[in-house]
C-alpha cells in the first residue's frame, strides 16, 4: 500500500473520530496509532487537521471543561484531572476552567447538587451520616472540602 493511500486511510479515520466528538491531539494520536498507523503518517494527518482547524486543543479544552462543569456538575479538581488525561497543557486547562467558572461557579454547582439530592424534603435537616455521605460524594466530584462544608452549614441553617 502506498504512502498516499495509507495517509488517506488515516485521514478518513481521523475525520470519522472527530465527527463523533471533539478530541484532543493526544486522544486522536492514540486512536490512530492504536489502529496501526505509523508515527510519520499520524504526524502528517495531525498537521493537516490543525491546518484545516479541525483539531484545536484550546477549543477542545473549553468545550470539555464546560461539559464537565455545567452538564455533569464536577469540581475544578476533577475537570483539571480529566483535561490532563486528555493531554491538555496546564495553562490551557486553567484558561478553560476560568472561562467555565464565569458561567457557573463551584459554589453554585455544589448548591445544585445538594438541591437535587435533597429534593422532596421540606427542610433538609441533615443528620451526621447524611452530611458525611453527601460531603464524600461532593469531594469525589472534585469539590474542595471547605466549600462543601460551608455550603452544607448554610443549608442546615435555612
Amino acid at each position: 500500500m502506498g504512502d498516499e493511500s495509507l495517509r488517506e486511510k488515516a485521514r478518513q479515520r481521523a475525520f470519522r473520530l472527530l465527527a463523533l466528538r471533539a478530541r484532543s491531539e493526544k486522544e486522536l494520536r492514540a486512536k490512530l496509532t492504536e489502529k496501526g498507523f505509523d508515527g510519520e503518517t499520524v504526524d502528517l494527518v495531525v498537521g493537516e487537521l490543525y491546518g484545516l482547524k479541525y483539531l484545536d486543543d484550546q477549543s477542545f479544552a473549553r468545550q470539555w471543561a464546560r461539559n464537565l462543569a455545567v452538564n455533569r456538575l464536577l469540581g475544578n479538581r476533577r475537570i483539571e484531572t480529566s483535561l490532563r488525561e486528555k493531554g491538555i497543557p496546564a495553562d490551557a486547562a486553567r484558561e478553560a476552567m476560568a472561562a467555565v467558572r464565569e458561567e457557573i461557579s463551584e459554589a453554585e454547582a455544589v448548591r445544585r447538587i445538594v438541591r437535587k439530592k435533597t429534593k422532596g424534603r421540606e427542610t433538609p435537616a441533615f443528620d451526621d451520616k447524611e452530611k458525611r455521605r453527601l460531603a464524600h460524594s461532593l469531594m469525589g466530584k472534585g469539590f474542595p472540602p471547605g466549600l462543601i462544608f460551608r455550603i452544607l452549614s448554610v443549608r442546615e441553617e435555612e
